[in-house]
């Protein structure tokens, strides 16, 4: 299985520090968190790994490089401009082969174990399945509910569920019709759920996103002590 880390956004909450410096490059415990994503997917048996760059690509490009160090290969995926999650998707997609393949965001941290998703096969080709957290305190509703039998539905008014947290699998199929176009990944998943073929899971371990430069200076002090799932 392939995977895809979204690096291609400009991360306008974390200025001034996303103003000299990609947000996936930016240091959790003296580690970009890009790092921390590459060091836990070849832990994993990951060995081909695409990344989607736009904003500061060359600080990217110049610091992953091939893989080769981590013992996989990276193939990137240039954007003109950023196309958010479902377009930087469709522009891979030439790269991610004919296969279902694992994506992650990469301004997030994360301990899940990326191995249970590999091999991973959804329903069916116009299925996709998501990894969800319990709500954050910046995001108390969450994004979605997670019923018994482990398909994500949409939230009831008023009531609270899970949040996305960034990890999913997808078939190429699922993106088929769709442009490589500024696109937003949230009305793809809606369809899918309406079509009853969005599966999920829920993540207990640790998480966060990495959304402004307080949640990232407080990730740090929390990884450094060892309290936040340190690969």
């Amino acid at each position: 299985m392939k995977a895809m880390i979204l690096a291609a956004g400009v991360g306008e909450r974390m200025r001034p520090l996303t103003d000299h410096t990609p947000k996936p490059l930016l240091q959790v415990a003296g580690v970009p968190l890009i790092e921390h994503h590459i060091r836990r997917l070849a832990a994993a048996g990951f060995r081909e790994l695409v990344i989607n760059v736009s904003h500061l690509a060359e600080h990217i490009v110049e610091y992953c490089g091939d893989g080769g160090r981590w013992g996989l290969s990276i193939t990137y995926s240039p954007e003109a401009a950023p196309l958010e999650t479902a377009g930087g998707i469709v522009q891979a997609l030439a790269l991610l082969g004919n296969e279902p393949f694992l994506v992650v965001n990469g301004d997030i941290w994360i301990d899940y174990p990326f191995g249970k998703l590999a091999g991973y096969r959804p329903a069916s080709s116009e299925c996709a399945h998501l990894v969800l957290v319990r709500n954050p305190p910046q995001h108390p509703r969450g994004d979605f509910w997670l019923d018994a039998d482990g398909w994500v539905r949409e939230l009831a008014p008023e009531a609270s569920g899970f949040t996305y947290a960034g990890v999913s699998i997808f078939d190429p199929a699922f993106f088929d019709g769709l442009l490589p176009e500024k696109l937003p990944l949230r009305p793809l998943l809606d369809a899918a759920i309406q079509r009853g073929c969005l599966s999920g899971e829920l993540h207990t371990g640790a998480w966060e996103d990495v959304g402004t430069p307080e949640r990232l200076g407080a990730l740090d002090a929390a990884v450094r002590l060892g309290d936040s799932g340190t690969p």
